[in-house]
């Protein structure tokens, strides 16, 4: 975690010279949003994630969180991507780091999306989004949002984008608040990793961790452009338990089957 601390005294650093400010989405942001979030399209990327759980509002911390999110681009034209990803997200035991099978006596269900599909579009000045996911008749889709924000501090940039979940669910009502800011850095700052995420939850935590609780996730994230990069235990628990998250998907005709799946 120690590039995630610097990562945040450079930014302390950079806005001693130049005030932070919103900008307009552009060909060259949108461009540089892309590049970081999901690469070239010639290869896989992976966004490597570490955090803590904690119950709301009094801050117990409930267990730790590891996790990948891994991401494939299909470019359409200049201004239109599709990214296609898959997401594995682990509780794991607060002191050990372990991860859980149990909490409490109650079976442990960790957060795993077989796949995502995403599509971002540059209109005007600003960029829209939008998301597929599910599978059968619980296919969701969310779009055109319009809420993510770029930010620029000196050469660096921040791309905000919070997230408001109320959707009705065969278990009920679901609702949640998210927020990813993403941090891209040029290739002068020479760091080990010049793309960086924090996200934060707040919402309903699964019932094993106590029935009606609510929580916080938080979770700092760097991203590396070989699953073998991706620290352990993470990387052998996806290889050993979960391997169809050592990849994303392919192509659209494997989301087309997913989709598919009951």
């Amino acid at each position: 975690m120690k590039t995630i601390v610097l990562s945040i005294l450079i930014l302390v650093l950079v806005g001693r010279h130049a005030a932070a400010q919103n900008i307009a989405f552009n060909q060259d942001v949108f461009d540089k949003f892309v590049e970081m979030r999901v690469g070239d399209g010639k290869k896989p990327v992976y966004w490597y994630c570490y955090g803590e759980v904690y119950s709301y509002p009094d801050g117990t911390l409930l267990s730790r969180m590891e996790g990948i999110d891994a991401a494939n681009l299909i470019r359409i034209s200049k201004d239109s991507v599709i990214q296609l990803n898959r997401k594995i997200f682990v509780y794991t035991d607060a002191q050990t780091n372990q991860v859980l099978k149990e909490y409490n006596g109650q079976k442990v269900s960790h957060i795993e999306y077989p796949y995502q599909k995403i599509t971002y579009v540059l209109k005007g000045d600003r960029m829209a989004s939008y998301v597929e996911q599910g599978s059968g008749e619980r296919i969701t889709k969310i779009g055109p949002g319009y809420k993510t924000f770029a930010r620029k501090m000196g050469d660096s940039y921040v791309f905000t984008a919070p997230v408001f979940l109320d959707w009705d669910t065969p278990r009920g009502k679901y609702e949640a608040y998210e927020n990813y800011d993403f941090y891209y850095f040029p290739k002068k700052s020479k760091l080990q990793h010049r793309y960086q995420l924090s996200w934060v939850r707040y919402g309903d935590l699964p019932p094993f961790f106590g029935q009606g609780k609510k929580g916080i996730i938080q979770l700092v994230c760097y991203r590396v452009d070989d699953f073998e990069k991706i620290p352990d235990p993470i990387r052998s628990y996806i290889r050993n338990e979960a391997q169809l998250w050592l990849n994303p998907p392919k192509d659209l005709q494997e989301i087309a089957q997913l989709q598919q799946r009951k």
